[in-house]
């Protein structure tokens, strides 16, 4: 009886034992992690989210459009839709994330190729319009509130910044690969300058009602020649206080930019005006007495 007992104890342990995971079981594939850490599900809800509005703030207008009536077309319940958005303002700011994403992939073939200024920026500003394209009838919709500085949708807010910011990246590399040899000390305020432009060239296609948008399209091409002709000028000395005076001249006037821009590379500097050391004086440019 005590063999059977012990017979029966160690095949019940071998029973459970074959029962027991020899590993934890692999996560499903809902939930899987996406590199920002949300899961793949989630991922897919909020592109859903987001396609369903911009489609209805194209067939009915930015301001017409309600949160409820994007939950319904989404097929989602109104307090998930805002839970991944808290307002349309958001979903605006989604929109521009994706532009960025999406403005990204398309310059890498034009910053490979292209070693001259003109060229490269000329290529990041028409690929811009490339991809904002299917966006363009709306596009005033959003400009009325992205025009008011307390305006999430502001280029220049807290809002905006992840987008601002992956702008600014982009006009920097196209500087820095480019042939052109900037000044070290302009390092900072030429990518911002740049960006700066882009958002001209950005306001002016918001009403822009030529065919396909030429005439953005020849502003891009002309102010691109421009602007590497400027960037080449700033080798000179002399010259390199007028860019300043343009850079803080555009800081002061643009609401909300000096906040955003410069400042921060000025409180990384320990206080010195856009990360850059002071310029010691020369004497050399000094006019001379009368």
């Amino acid at each position: 009886m005590a063999g059977k007992k012990t017979s029966e104890k160690h095949d019940g342990a071998s029973a459970r034992g074959a029962a027991a995971p020899s590993a934890p079981a692999a996560a499903p594939a809902a939930l899987a992690k996406e590199p920002d850490g949300r899961t793949a599900k989630s991922e897919q809800t909020r592109t859903l989210i987001l396609e369903t509005a911009l489609r209805l703030f194209q067939e009915r207008g930015f301001d017409k459009t309600t949160m409820r009536a994007i939950a319904r077309e989404a097929g989602v319940s109104t307090g998930n839709t805002y839970y991944y958005f808290a307002s349309k303002e958001h979903l605006v700011q989604g929109f521009y994330d994706r532009i960025a994403d999406e403005h990204r992939a398309a310059v890498a073939p034009v910053l490979a190729r292209e070693t001259g200024l003109e060229e490269r920026f000329a290529g990041v500003l028409t690929a811009w319009l490339d991809i904002a394209a299917p966006y363009h009838e709306f596009a005033a919709q959003f400009f009325k509130n992205a025009a008011d500085p307390a305006s999430p949708l502001s280029p220049f807010s807290t809002d905006s910044s992840p987008a601002r910011d992956a702008a600014i990246a982009i006009q920097r590399e196209t500087l820095t690969g480019s042939r052109a040899k900037p000044p070290a000390e302009l390092a900072t305020l030429l990518p911002e300058l740049m960006w700066l432009a882009q958002m001209g060239l950005v306001l002016y296609w918001v009403f822009d009602s030529s065919p396909d948008t030429e005439r953005t399209r020849r502003l891009a091409v002309r102010g691109a020649r421009l602007t590497a002709r400027g960037v080449s000028l700033s080798r000179f000395r002399v010259l390199r206080p007028l860019v300043r005076e343009v850079h803080e001249l555009l800081m002061d006037f643009l609401p909300g930019a000096s906040e955003t821009l410069s400042a921060k590379e000025r409180r990384k500097g320990g206080g010195e005006a856009r990360g850059t050391a002071p310029e010691q004086p020369d004497v050399r440019e000094r006019p001379a007495a009368d």
